[in-house]
């Protein structure tokens, strides 16, 4: 079964562990798509983690955070129509109007990880 996050973006078949982020309503440049659930983790805790789980722990601001679902499957793409914020809200933005149905991408090469 597939979850719908706050009706605006779900999980379907993608790239990153075969899971991808689709839009369930068209978006406008600007706007947020997806907010972080993000939990944060000591070097310790990074390391108790589980192999795949370690996918989806990145270092922002000096601190490893384990991004939650959806934001962990939003595929990378070398033409985003997203962009990581994680000064604003620690959100993904729209870089150009999304239409329905359409997947949810960003320049993951931004990102640095533990």
């Amino acid at each position: 079964m597939k979850k719908k996050y706050l009706n605006k973006v779900i999980i379907g078949n993608g790239v990153l562990n075969n899971k991808g982020v689709y839009a369930t309503r068209d978006f406008k440049k600007d706007e947020i798509v997806i907010k972080y659930n993000l939990t944060p983790l000591t070097r310790k805790g990074f390391e108790k983690l589980p192999e795949k789980e370690k996918w989806f722990a990145h270092i922002l601001n000096d601190t490893i955070f384990l991004f939650g679902e959806p934001e962990r499957y939003v595929n990378h793409s070398d033409t985003p129509n997203t962009f990581q914020a994680y000064r604003n809200g620690w959100c993904d933005i729209a870089l150009k109007d999304i239409k329905e149905g359409e997947e949810i991408t960003t320049d993951s090469t931004k990102e640095i990880s533990p």
